[in-house]
Parts: structure tokens; C-alpha cells; sequence
């Protein structure tokens, strides 16, 4: 089969197409035949091998990546089930978390994929997996966002703030979303009652207070995003937020942990969904919005598998609109 092949750390050069065997499921695993992949920041960091620290961490290889085969997000049918694997059967379409994504099929376990909406294409269903359940985890798990609240969404258009601000206003929050001017209509048409222009207006300086701000930027200091949120607000940063390529979020990450042991507000960072954690609720959870109408994934671009580099290298720039997918035919 062919595969996005990453043998060494380092820019968008480093994936190749190259022939690979084709994997074979486990007891309690299934095969699926990928048809789009959607491409994060997270995979970006796994190919270039940054921060340092997270090498010494265990999760992306010390010298070359743990996984050869580059993605994480999928949407496919079931090729093939293993010993043990029960509600899922060869030819059922879904999508969820699968390790070595950009392939022409991968394997996962079958608790990390969930039926996919009959509405959307598997361009759409690729682009759900990481992004939504980081969204909502932010949103309504960690952020504890409820009727009413004031909600921020710094970096409202990207791949997770599109969905962030999509699940706040399900939730009837009064939504303000941080973007462009380019993006304003597009989060205006996913829920976002109030949109600030991140290039003529500081929101940390407006005198607004929020209930709840979600951060995926990280370009305000944590002093002055404080100073917006209510005495009770609580602030989710999305990854830290601080770049680096030896320690990356970690410094900022420590200061917000340092700083919630005295403040009465909330101060919470989360990092992006991957298969740690209950991701089979989560993924049913956001599937169950998309079949509600209350969800939709945006796809900025999309590249053909023999492309995934040309894809990785927009997704580096950080001004993608909503999620780069590869397709796979």
C-alpha cells in the first residue's frame, strides 16, 4: 500500500510516498481503508520532533518518530476486524483516531472509531477527530461552559476554535470569537454573536469580562487575559500556547499552574485530543452534535496523498481556515 513515510525528524521534506505492507488487525483492532486524513499542528510537531523536552517525554521517539507512518485523524470504511472486536463490521464507515493516518489504510483500536454522520463527506468526517474533541474538551469538559456564559475564542477560525465556537453556542453561550477580518463572516454563520479583529483590537484591553476564554493562540500575556475574565472565570489554554523548539509550551504551561494555586479564578491547560483519555465518548458526543445540525467541520484545503508534505507545510504557516485534509483514493 502506499503511505507518507517519515524516517528522520526535520522540515516537510522528510514525508515520502513509499510502498509499505499493509497492516493487519489485532485482537481487539480494525483495519480501515482510509479515504482522507486530516493533517494538525500536532502532526507537524511529531515530523519535525519538537519541543526537545517532548522527545525526553516518550511520545514522538528520542532520535527518529516512534511512528513511521505520518497522521493521526481518518475517516474510511472497515477493511478488516480483529479477534474480540464487536459492533463493527468490514464495510461500515467511520472515523476516529488512527496512528499512520496518511496511508492507504491504517490500524487502530476499535474503541477509537465511531460511526460516521451519513451527512458529511470523509473529507469532512477526517477533519472531526483531533479538533473537535480538543474543542470540546475545552468548551464544555474543562471549561464548564453553560447557558449563558460570555465565551472567548481566541483563534476562532482554525481548526480548533472553528468547532470551539460551534459547540459554545450549542451550548447557548453568548459567543465572541477572535479572528482576521477575512474569517468574520465565517464564525459569524458558526454561532459567534460578537467578532473582534484581532489586528485593530486587543480584547484583553476592551473592559469586556468573560465567563470562559478559550486560548489556541497564545499572544496575550497571562497577567492581562486575567484581567478579562470574571473573579470566578476560568481561562483553557489550548497547548500552552508558547512557542520553542527545546521547551515549547512547557514554560508557559508552568507559570499557569503556578499561578491557579493562588488565583480564584480558573487557570486550565489542555493539550490536543489524541487517543488518550475517554475519546470514544468524546467522539461520540461531537458525532451526536454533527447529527443535531449544531456541528459542522470547515475544510480549508485539501491535497492528495502523494501532496501530504505541500499540506503540512500550510497547516506550519498557522493562518489555515478551519482543516487541511489529505484525500486518499
Amino acid at each position: 500500500m502506499e503511505a507518507i513515510v517519515q524516517k528522520s525528524f526535520g522540515p516537510p521534506e522528510v514525508l515520502r510516498l513509499e510502498d509499505v505492507d499493509r497492516p493487519e488487525p489485532g485482537a481487539g483492532e480494525v483495519v480501515v481503508r482510509v479515504r482522507a486524513a486530516a493533517l494538525n499542528p500536532y502532526d507537524w510537531h511529531m515530523m519535525r520532533g519538537d519541543p526537545y523536552v517532548a522527545r525526553l517525554m516518550g511520545g514522538m521517539g528520542l532520535t527518529r518518530p516512534k511512528t513511521a507512518v505520518a497522521g493521526i485523524d481518518a475517516a474510511g470504511h472497515v477493511e478488516a476486524v480483529g479477534p474480540g472486536v464487536q459492533g463493527l463490521e468490514p464495510g461500515d464507515e467511520v472515523l476516529g483516531f488512527c496512528p499512520g493516518a496518511c496511508a492507504e489504510y491504517a490500524r487502530t483500536t476499535a474503541d477509537l472509531v465511531v460511526p460516521k454522520p451519513a451527512g458529511l463527506t470523509f473529507e469532512q468526517a477526517a477533519a472531526v477527530p483531533m479538533g473537535a474533541v480538543t474543542a470540546l474538551r475545552g468548551i464544555r469538559t474543562v471549561g464548564g461552559a453553560k447557558a449563558g456564559h460570555r465565551v472567548l475564542v481566541n483563534g476562532a477560525a482554525g481548526g480548533v476554535g472553528h468547532f470551539a465556537v460551534q459547540i459554545a453556542a450549542a451550548l447557548d453561550a453568548e459567543v465572541t470569537a477572535v479572528c482576521s477580518p477575512g474569517n468574520a463572516e465565517l464564525v459569524r454563520s458558526l454561532g459567534a454573536g460578537h467578532v473582534i479583529d484581532y489586528t485593530r483590537q486587543d480584547f484583553t484591553r476592551s473592559g469586556v469580562r468573560y465567563d470562559l476564554i478559550l486560548d489556541n493562540v497564545g499572544n496575550h500575556p497571562l497577567s492581562r487575559l486575567r484581567r478579562v475574565l470574571t473573579p470566578a472565570g476560568t481561562l483553557v489554554a489550548n497547548g500552552g500556547g508558547s512557542p520553542g523548539r527545546v521547551f515549547g509550551a512547557v514554560g508557559s504551561t508552568l507559570r499557569l499552574v503556578a499561578a491557579n494555586a493562588f488565583a480564584r479564578q480558573r487557570l486550565r491547560v489542555i493539550l490536543p485530543a489524541t487517543p488518550a483519555g475517554p475519546a470514544r465518548d468524546d467522539l461520540l458526543a461531537v458525532t451526536a452534535l454533527i447529527d443535531a445540525g449544531r456541528l459542522t467541520p470547515v475544510v480549508d484545503r485539501t491535497y492528495p496523498l502523494a501532496e501530504t508534505a505541500e499540506g503540512m507545510r500550510h497547516v506550519e504557516l498557522g493562518h489555515a481556515r478551519g482543516k487541511t485534509v489529505i484525500t486518499v483514493r
